[in-house]
C-alpha cells in the first residue's frame, strides 16, 4: 500500500506542478520527514491529503491545461495576476507556476530562512507584499505596463 501512496503522491505532484525540492519541503512541513522512504503510512496519507487541499484529484480526468484553484488572498492574486503580465510579455525563461515559485524562492529564500512549497501557502502580509513588490519593480524594468495587470 505505501509504494501505491508514494506513486500517487508523484502523480499529485506532477499535476500540481510542484517539482522534487518542492515535494521535500511539503513533505517536510507535513510530515518532518523529506523522504518518502522513512514515511509511515500515515505520513504518506498525510502528504497525499495536503495535496488534495491543493487541487489534486486522484483518478479523475483532466482534459486540458491544468487548472489551480485561485489564489486563497487577493494579494497572492496580484502577485499570479503580475507574474502572468510578465509572461505574456516574454519576460520570463518559465512562465508558470512553477517558474513562479522558483522565482520566489531564489529571491526570498535567503531574507525568509524558509520558504512554503507554494506561493499560495503564503500568509504573512509583509512576505506577500515583498513578491508584489519585487514583480512590480520588474515589470517597471521591463516596461511591462502594471495597470493593465490587474
Amino acid at each position: 500500500m505505501s509504494r501505491n501512496l508514494q506513486k500517487l503522491i508523484h502523480v499529485g505532484c506532477r499535476e500540481l506542478g510542484i517539482d522534487a525540492d518542492m515535494r521535500r519541503e511539503l513533505q517536510v512541513l507535513t510530515t518532518g520527514k523529506p523522504s518518502m522512504a522513512d514515511m509511515t503510512e500515515a505520513d504518506l496519507t498525510a502528504v497525499l491529503d495536503v495535496l488534495k487541499d491543493r487541487g489534486f484529484q486522484p483518478g479523475a480526468f483532466k482534459g486540458g491545461p491544468q487548472r489551480h484553484p485561485r489564489a486563497p488572498r487577493a494579494d497572492l492574486r496580484l502577485v499570479h495576476v503580475l507574474w502572468a503580465a510578465l509572461g505574456r510579455a516574454g519576460k520570463l525563461d518559465k512562465p508558470g507556476r512553477v517558474g513562479l515559485n522558483t522565482f520566489v524562492r531564489r529571491r526570498f529564500g535567503d531574507a525568509w530562512g524558509s520558504v512554503p512549497a507554494d506561493i499560495d501557502m503564503l500568509r504573512d502580509a509583509a512576505q506577500i507584499s515583498a513578491v508584489v513588490e519585487a514583480l512590480k519593480q520588474w515589470c517597471a524594468r521591463e516596461g511591462v505596463p502594471v495597470d493593465r495587470a490587474r
